[in-house]
């Protein structure tokens, strides 16, 4: 671990490789697991804010939760997440023709139809960012879906903090951003 700023950041984001493979995954950390997407409480009022251009590139599943549980919950820990369909997949997933997952905000994002990309936590993936009151831990995250990712990013040779790098930098900011690429540098320098 290393100190940036107000980060204490993995090494692991410097050490280890990762291109998402959606050929391969077909967006499965969008269906899988048991949570929605977390957010922090200016996203979940931009969530609010743009339903209604969103709402039409969604699934019909997809509108029904988010008109039961709302643009986005708040779970037993008081956390902000997506709303699930059925426990399962997120509220915002849509499917392209060959089945992969998409999200349908970023979708909306894509054809003009709004300014904000996609939660950052999903920006930033497989980094996941934990804030706690003196800093925020920056990690890396992993998860046997995402196998097929780390190979092609090892292939590429591409490290999971240049994969995540406007993710990183809509975070934190370009000098973080800076100084995390001095950190990089000299990382490999002492290992290679």
């Amino acid at each position: 671990m290393f100190q940036l700023g107000k980060t204490i950041v993995s090494e692991e984001i410097i050490e280890n490789d990762f291109v998402c493979n959606l050929s391969a995954c077909k967006g499965a950390c969008c269906i899988d697991g048991d949570a929605g997407a977390p957010l922090d409480e200016e996203e979940a009022e931009i969530l609010k804010e743009i339903y209604p251009k969103v709402k039409p590139y969604l699934r019909k599943e997809g509108i029904a939760a988010i008109e039961s549980q709302g643009a986005y919950i708040t779970t037993e820990d008081d956390e902000l997440e997506t709303p699930l369909i059925d426990g399962a997949d997120c509220a915002y997933v849509i499917f392209d023709k060959k089945g992969t997952a998409l999200c349908g905000i970023e979708e909306a994002y894509n054809q003009g139809d709004i300014s904000w990309k996609k939660p950052v936590s999903c920006h930033l993936y497989p980094v996941r960012v934990q804030d706690y009151s003196e800093f925020a831990a920056v990690n890396y995250h992993r998860w046997h879906i995402c196998d097929d990712a780390c190979s092609l990013g090892k292939e590429l040779q591409v490290p999971v903090y240049k994969f995540v790098k406007q993710a990183l930098i809509r975070k934190f900011g370009e000098d973080w951003y800076s100084e995390l690429e001095k950190v990089a540098e000299k990382f490999q320098e002492q290992n290679s």
